[in-house]
């Protein structure tokens, strides 16, 4: 079965998020395609430089105020299987602690969800939902865990600024620790901390960037929105973590 564009804009997605180290653990689902040797890991930056540092002070205290956003995104992912690039746009909503909703509109509608212990990856022209179990923990690690009120920057990145002295910022994030990505980027709004868009360069060499735009915060979002059921008739496939 071809993978369609909703899934692998979904899977893309995941991987970004570093939530895609699972297998399908039911018969009968798409074969994975076999992993490319991964690439020579990027350049670390030795010291976080002072302007480095004072803006992601700026970020993390941001997102440590804010209690949930929502946005409407714009992702655009490249690959060495497509070095033009994927686009696709929806809208996404986020909310502390762990919690997620992104509802795929264009090339084809799709759905990334989790409620914080179930995560669901959902394509409807293929009526075939993933389910994977997720510990409160899980996204420990991850590229984007800042937005969800987990971890803290400074002690997770080695920080590089460029444009420190603009309206905005670009912050290069490298990892201290083995991450299943080599770097974060964040365009960042200079004086506040917000960040506009971001974009994560995985270990292959895969590139996902996301850009945030209509974004609204503290609005309570309903915890249903963070739940998924699949509707009679839906394949769903459990999903298992890999070892790393």
């Amino acid at each position: 079965m071809r993978i369609s564009e909703a899934r692998r804009a979904a899977r893309a997605l995941a991987a970004a998020l570093c939530i895609c180290s699972a297998s399908a653990s039911t018969a009968g689902g798409d074969a994975a395609p076999a992993a490319p040797t991964p690439q020579a890991s990027a350049p670390k930056p030795a010291v976080t430089t002072d302007c480095a540092a004072t803006l992601v002070a700026r970020v993390q205290a941001r997102y440590d105020r804010i209690r949930d956003l929502e946005a409407r995104f714009t992702q655009r992912t490249a690959s060495a299987l497509s070095p033009s690039g994927d686009v696709s746009t929806g809208r996404v909503t986020l909310a502390k602690p762990g919690r997620m909703r992104w509802s795929y509109e264009t090339p084809e509608p799709s759905l990334v969800v989790s409620d914080g212990a179930t995560l669901w990856i959902y394509d409807p022209a293929a009526r075939e939902a993933q389910k994977l179990a997720v510990g409160e923990n899980f996204m420990s690690g991850a590229a984007f865990q800042f937005l969800l009120g987990s971890g803290r920057i400074a002690e997770l990145f080695s920080a590089h600024a460029d444009g420190c002295t603009g309206a905005r910022a670009r912050l290069t994030l490298v990892p201290k620790a083995e991450a299943t990505y080599q770097q974060l980027e964040l365009e960042i709004d200079s004086a506040s901390g917000e960040a506009h868009s971001t974009a994560v360069l995985d270990l292959f060499g895969n590139r996902t960037d996301v850009a945030f735009t209509e974004v609204r915060y503290d609005r309570g979002p309903d915890p249903s929105v963070f739940r998924f059921t699949p509707e009679p008739g839906v394949r769903v496939l459990e999903l298992a973590p890999t070892a790393n």
